[in-house]
């Protein structure tokens, strides 16, 4: 705690002198992020930007902004960032195929980071295989952080368990928390009849909309659905049609550009990146052709920052 007041304290000094120091008022603009791994995730968290939410450049040459230390593999794929209720951005990320926890870390910035912490929240289950693709929620009402992820626990739901794909058959599965010290015990979070993972939640007006990917190997389904509830952690109801068409699709975020609704996904047989798009999160057109992101980027989050942050981002990262 005493390490996260500090590095609050430490990011409004520099935000204090930042705007005293520039010449013009702080803006409203805001700029698309988007936190996202290469590779098998070994070099850690990729950081690219958007003033449009359509075309996204790499920031810092591409480079890593931070190597993964969490957990025994010690990889950072599907890092996912927020900012939470206290102004600090907040990550998780898997850190191996086959561990039971998550990594974590939080940032001022999105370049001083705090130490990485291993969350050991799929511990209590011994026939665990893997923890993927955690994301976090933060709940203004609430004021609280929701935390889920895709699990396979070996034995569980034999009616959709396949040999292939080295039998994953997950479900997803989520933790709460105030302070990112104390959680709630780990509880079953979907089980929408068929092996799930990669969910992402907005809430749209009273309504919490969460975009998963079935992950359905016989027959191959490999594509993006959506299922909806009127309470966070309540009951979420069946999954959609799905959205993104005929791709093998994975790793959806969500974002608002306008008036659209956008969702983009990794086309991961392509070794690209989709979007799709929506004016009232109901009817989607496929915008892939309209996108562009770095070479080489794999599931990750897209997220907001201000101008002023953006600004500082940058030239905090220009070597000397």
């Amino acid at each position: 705690m005493k390490h996260t007041m500090l590095l609050t304290a430490i990011f409004l000094f520099v935000q204090f002198l930042y705007s005293a120091c520039s010449q013009y008022p702080e803006s409203e603009k805001e700029i698309f992020m988007f936190s996202y791994f290469t590779g098998n995730g070994e070099s850690g968290l990729h950081l690219a930007y958007s003033e449009d939410g359509y075309h996204f450049t790499a920031i810092n040459n591409g480079q890593s902004l931070l190597t993964p230390t969490a957990g025994g593999d010690k990889l950072m794929r599907d890092p996912c960032i927020i900012r939470g209720g206290d102004g600090l951005f907040h990550m998780v990320w898997t850190v191996s195929w086959n561990e039971k926890g998550i990594g974590y870390a939080t940032s001022p910035d999105l370049i001083h980071w705090s130490d990485q912490r291993y969350l050991p929240v799929m511990e209590h289950e011994k026939d665990t295989r893997n923890t993927w693709a955690p994301e976090v929620f933060y709940d203004e009402d609430e004021q609280i952080y929701l935390i889920f992820w895709s699990s396979t626990i070996e034995g569980l739901y034999p009616e959709t368990q396949s040999n292939l794909e080295n039998a994953y058959n997950h479900r997803k599965y989520y933790t709460t928390t105030k302070d990112f010290r104390t959680f709630s015990e780990t509880r079953l979070f979907y089980e929408p009849g068929f092996n799930v993972i990669d969910g992402t939640i907005i809430k749209s007006d009273d309504e919490y909309v969460m975009f998963i990917k079935d992950e359905t190997i016989e027959p191959a389904e490999k594509n993006i659905r959506i299922t909806r509830s009127h309470n966070l952690t309540g009951e979420f109801g069946p999954a959609s049609e799905p959205i993104t068409g005929d791709y093998w699709a994975e790793g959806p975020s969500v974002t608002k550009v306008s008036d659209q609704w956008i969702v983009y996904f990794d086309k991961y047989v392509e070794g690209t990146m989709g979007a799709v798009a929506s004016p009232d999160l109901e009817s989607w057109t496929d915008i892939s052709d309209k996108i562009s992101f770095p070479e080489g980027t794999r599931h990750g989050t897209v997220f907001t920052i201000t101008e002023n942050e953006f600004e500082y981002l940058m030239s905090a990262l220009i070597p000397e």
